[in-house]
């Protein structure tokens, strides 16, 4: 039978109220709502499987918050700074690059209604590989090497490498494989 886990009570009248208050604001730090929260319905007499359900957190989240304010107090309600290094790139970054992957390269030949072809940039890249979109953010002012946007573009489902454009028929009677 698992141990029923419960937060001690509140050291007095002050940090109860501190507590409470903290859990019903709604303008305030969320990781700091969210703990008291959790903090409040244990004093309430909810078990800890009544809590995560409640909060659509894992029971393991909340045994870890309620133990963290049993030795920490009110400071165990705020999340610890994170370690490692901060992100370089910012969102709107990941997006500009996410968006160059999926435009056409510049140096591709672009058929036009009356049959003619024509490129933008007769020394672009006809097609997007890694490199040439590094060189593209580099040009735009983004620092990020190859390796960077490999990841962006997976972490996203980006597909940056095409079809080849000589694997491609035009021929109106033309019909794949398989």
């Amino acid at each position: 039978m698992p141990k029923i886990l419960s937060v001690r009570a509140p050291l007095d009248e002050k940090e109860e109220r501190w507590v409470r208050k903290m859990a019903a604001s709604r303008h305030g730090p969320a990781d700091w709502i969210l703990h008291a929260r959790m903090v409040v319905r244990s004093w309430d007499g909810e078990r800890v499987e009544a809590i995560a359900k409640e909060l659509d957190c894992s029971p393991q989240t909340v045994r870890r918050r309620l133990h963290r304010f049993d030795t920490q107090g009110v400071d165990g309600l705020g999340d610890q700074p994170r370690t490692g290094r901060p992100r370089r790139l910012t969102t709107q970054d990941d997006s500009w690059i996410i968006a160059l992957a999926r435009s056409t390269p510049p140096g591709k030949l672009e058929r036009y209604s009356d049959g003619s072809l024509d490129v933008r940039e007769e020394e672009g890249e006809a097609q997007w590989s890694l490199n040439a979109l590094a060189r593209a953010a580099q040009e735009a002012g983004i620092r990020v090497k190859r390796s960077q946007i490999r990841r962006i573009c997976l972490r996203e489902g980006v597909r940056w490498r095409r079809t080849h454009s000589w694997g491609d028929s035009s021929d109106k009677d033309f019909v794949p494989k398989g």
